[in-house]
């Protein structure tokens, strides 16, 4: 599941905004004011900040300075009633990874989330860890708690796409047709599940959950 830590002192707008993304399986931890920032940084290991940069007394560029000394690859989202250039333009020369103006649409904040979330996700080093699993896509290799997992082209293959698509609810279907798109002689009906099964078995049964029988999601 994916956190985050929205900065926002309109306290209304704040509780809308972490309701409509907890709808999309999105943890939010909310801070209103900018002195409890740092502290939740330094604390908690956050995906993304969606930052409020017009605070009363608050100091955006030294908090953001801040957050990028502290974690330099996670997104910062500015939100913002201002909607100049000179304003836009001192945002992203000063740490921001995105801009929103209000009043917005929470589904274009949600849009803007997900492409930094994936944006980041690439951009990272070719290893790739998720609790105690890490994989190193350059030679395709899993291991768990450092030790060495097997896995088939087409286990492997399964783990990767649920891992591109975290904190994503997906459909039995839409495994199927990415993963097994290639394979003619599968059947979608216990595929899945099968596979799902072996993946749990030699990872860790609690990483994928089921979502009413038909979906998975990776957390």
């Amino acid at each position: 599941m994916l956190n985050i830590l929205i900065v926002e002192d309109n306290k209304i707008l704040s509780n809308n905004i972490s309701t409509y993304l907890e709808l999309e399986w999105i943890k939010i931890k909310q801070v209103f004011d900018w002195e409890k920032v740092i502290y939740e940084i330094v604390s908690k290991n956050y995906d993304l900040v969606v930052l409020d940069i017009w605070l009363p007394n608050f100091n955006w560029l030294e908090v953001c300075k801040s957050i990028r000394d502290l974690w330099k690859n996670i997104p910062i989202l500015v939100l913002t009633a201002r909607n100049s250039l000179e304003d836009k333009r001192n945002a992203f020369n000063n740490w921001a990874d995105d801009y929103l103006t209000k009043p917005f649409d929470y589904e274009e904040l949600l849009l803007r989330i997900n492409a930094l979330i994936r944006r980041n996700f690439a951009i990272k080093s070719d290893i790739i860890k998720l609790w105690d699993i890490e994989i190193n896509i350059n030679i395709k290799r899993v291991t768990k708690d450092s030790e060495y997992i097997h896995l088939s082209n087409l286990e492997y293959k399964l783990l990767l796409y649920l891992i591109h698509n975290k904190t994503k609810v997906i459909s039995k279907k839409e495994l199927f047709e990415k993963v097994w798109w290639e394979y003619d002689d599968f059947s979608i009906s216990r595929t899945v599940d099968v596979y799902i099964w072996y993946l749990r078995k030699k990872i860790w049964t609690e990483i994928i959950c089921t979502v009413r029988g038909q979906w998975y999601i990776i957390y």
